[in-house]
């Protein structure tokens, strides 16, 4: 059902004047928007929760290149407000049904000077608000470039902070807590962390989801959403005033967006609760995407997968290469006559030992990286042609995998990585989803390692932000799933296009065989990176000494148990179980939470949470009378509290639980877990102890 109510005012002034303030509040009452016209002109918004102040009076309009000041000087010639209350369903997601019920307000504004026109549209839900700019098609103004967006989110304090430094090419730092006052003294340090690569923001800036919690309880995040045609947005943060205001992502040439009238810009988001579960629960960033523009999605399915993929972080000596030439020019080189290295991972009987232990357990798909030529120099960032993305290794063989994976019913994903070389990736890119439509492959993995060519660009700009979606767009046409990793952060675009199915895009589970992961980390992430979308992980290492197999000295920041409890607590519906196999058959019994475990959802619950602490979540399998909880921790142990008030009533089930041994910790036992069972119902109340860096995985089925 939408409801929509229309009032166009024409608003005219001989002389400047403060326009009295439009109100509009969330369908609960409990969220309050104020818009105004200042007696310049410039248009401003506040916004409160439950009657306190979340962000001040605040600005907003653009400045436009050379130097023409788009934020100032207008008047208001039109105003609608309207309702909707709907329900949707997502292809894969965390609940079956998403209701959608926002009040809406459209302010159309007009430059007095210039003539020219700007929309904004509000959209306020019970969880917060979201808004955009519209550029309306008019003669006088057509295709302009951006010099920044002026839009400003005035803090009412100095907010303990989640961040992650500005940056135009990488999500992947450790995230740092503090209040906003102290990322200036911090920011250098944070920076010094070793990557791929870093552009790093000219002004004291942070990243988006920005995750913040007030002195006096509120809990705030800022995102975007439906980021289309648009650069990312970073955040200026002036640690004295605490005014954060957009930073848009430039090419290297200054321009921070090429526009034409017709379009729009992304919607800025803002969710606040005074309950930190009711950040987890939001479905505000979904809502603000357009509906799913696939008309056949049949196709679109959960993944769970095993991979030849962490031998190659171990170090075991795995390589994605095949040869130790670094002369290779592809297309040019035979690769049959070079000598192989004999540490090439990704060759036929290999893969099909992956098969193997995928087909007995139940798992869907097997991952395989370094599989075409060109692994040779794929750390040459200055060499545009890399490789090919429809020749495989001598080693490798395609036609005879396809056929052995078919027979055991599990699919091989492919891997697209391009170490950045985009241009290069773009010409070969429809050849390449043909050839895995030929040959089986119904999902892939991209990846961007590195500086992006064509060299004008970053990873979060405009240029890029559109090539991700080309290749969505591409992969749909050849009913192809992807999975993004080192690409922008997403924005809720799953909706739209359910078959990006995941992405990376922050410091993932691989991290772990390099500096390492915080044991916070992962009570962070839900609350940041995992508000616009699902991430894959890559959760399930068991092995977590990674000195075991010679040459690296990394151990895991989790306790085995917290391994299992991410695949509940870290949404994605392509889930891996990314240890090496050989592992999973040293620990059957706790290898099988992970055989068990539902990757695509009828409903969640949000048992409890706090940033940077601890979250427990319990979720009801899609079509299944099962349910699953995780429980995980930071450094500190605690005791996690498991409300089992989500069952249905008058039923038993048999909760099966996993948890951390007596002595277990993340830094000396990590793998010290004890598995027992016992009836529960809906009058049930867990209590679980987590060890430091601990967790808690429970697998609920009927009795």
């Amino acid at each position: 059902m939408k409801r929509f109510v229309s009032v166009c005012i024409l608003l005219c002034f001989a002389v400047w004047g403060t326009i009295k303030a439009q109100v509009l509040t969330s369908p609960d009452g409990n969220v309050s928007l104020d818009f105004r016209l200042l007696s310049d002109g410039t248009p401003v918004y506040s916004l409160q929760y439950k009657g306190r102040e979340v962000i001040k009076e605040s600005r907003m309009g653009f400045l436009v290149s050379p130097e023409f000041v788009f934020c100032k000087d207008f008047e208001q010639i039109e105003e609608r407000t309207g309702e909707a209350d709907t329900v949707w369903h997502p292809v894969l997601g965390q609940y079956r049904d998403i209701r959608d019920h926002h009040k809406e307000l459209f302010v159309a504004l007009r430059q007095k000077d210039t003539g020219w026109l700007l929309n904004i549209r509000f959209r306020l839900f019970d969880d917060g608000l979201g808004f955009r700019y519209e550029f309306p098609v008019q003669e006088d103004l057509r295709n302009f470039t951006l010099k920044e967006e002026v839009t400003e989110f005035r803090l009412t304090g100095d907010h303990k902070a989640f961040w992650l430094p500005g940056d135009y090419d990488t999500n992947e730092y450790p995230t740092t807590t503090s209040l906003l006052s102290e990322v200036a003294f911090l920011t250098d340090s944070v920076r010094q962390e070793p990557l791929a690569v870093k552009s790093f923001t000219p002004d004291l800036a942070v990243q988006t989801p920005l995750m913040l919690k007030s002195a006096d309880g509120l809990y705030i995040n800022i995102h975007e959403a439906a980021l289309v045609d648009y650069p990312a947005m970073q955040l200026n943060l002036d640690d004295k005033s605490f005014c954060l205001s957009a930073h848009l992502t430039p090419d290297k040439n200054g321009a921070k967006g090429f526009m034409q009238t017709g379009n729009v810009t992304p919607w800025r988001t803002i969710v606040v609760s005074d309950d930190a579960r009711d950040i987890l629960a939001s479905n505000l960033i979904l809502n603000l995407n357009e509906p799913c523009k696939l008309e056949d999605t049949s196709w679109i399915h959960p993944v769970k997968y095993v991979g030849v993929w962490w031998e190659y972080f171990t170090g075991q000596g795995s390589t994605w290469a095949y040869t130790k030439n670094q002369d290779i020019v592809i297309g040019k080189t035979d690769y049959t006559k070079e000598m192989p290295n004999g540490t090439h991972a990704a060759n036929t009987a290999h893969v099909k030992e992956y098969i193997d232990f995928a087909s007995r357990n139940g798992f869907d798909a097997v991952l395989v990286e370094g599989w075409n030529e060109g692994w040779e120099a794929n750390f040459a960032y200055v060499k545009e042609h890399i490789y090919s993305f429809t020749r495989p290794y001598p080693d490798f063989d395609v036609s005879e995998l396809q056929r052995y994976a078919a027979e055991k019913k599990v699919k091989i994903i492919m891997h697209h990585e391009t170490t950045s070389s985009v241009c290069d990736y773009e010409r070969q890119m429809e050849d390449a989803f043909r050839f895995m439509s030929e040959h089986g492959y119904d999902a892939v993995k991209t990846g961007y390692v590195g500086p992006i060519i064509p060299r004008s660009e970053h990873h979060d700009g405009q240029w890029m932000v559109n090539h991700y979606l080309r290749v969505v767009k591409m992969a749909a046409k050849y009913k192809a799933m992807v999975n993004s990793h080192e690409a922008v952060r997403p924005t809720g675009l799953c909706r739209t296009y359910p078959n990006w199915i995941a992405q990376e895009s922050a410091r993932g589970t691989e991290f772990e065989s390099f500096k390492g992961n915080r044991p916070d980390h992962t009570t962070i992430l839900p609350f940041t990176r995992l508000m616009g979308g699902p991430m894959d992980y890559t959760p399930g290492i068991f092995e977590g000494d990674l000195s075991v197999y010679g040459s690296n000295k990394a151990k895991l920041s989790t306790t085995l148990v917290k391994q299992l409890a991410l695949y509940v607590t870290m949404y994605s519906p392509l889930q891996m179980a990314a240890d090496l196999y050989t592992n999973y058959e040293k620990y059957p019994d706790a290898f099988q939470f992970i055989k068990d475990v539902a990757v695509d959802w009828d409903d969640t619950y949000i048992l409890e949470a706090e940033p940077g602490d601890y979250i427990t979540i319990a979720r009801k399998a899609k079509g299944k009378d099962e349910w699953y909880v995780g429980g995980i921790t930071d450094e500190n142990s605690r005791e996690a509290t498991i409300d089992l008030s989500f069952l249905p009533r008058g039923k038993n089930y048999r909760a099966v639980i996993y948890a951390d041994g007596e002595k277990a910790d993340w830094r000396t036992t990590p793998k010290d877990y004890v598995i027992f069972s016992k009836k529960v119902n809906s009058k049930t109340v867990l209590k679980q102890r987590l060890a430091p860096s601990g967790g808690v995985a429970v697998s609920i089925k009927p009795m």
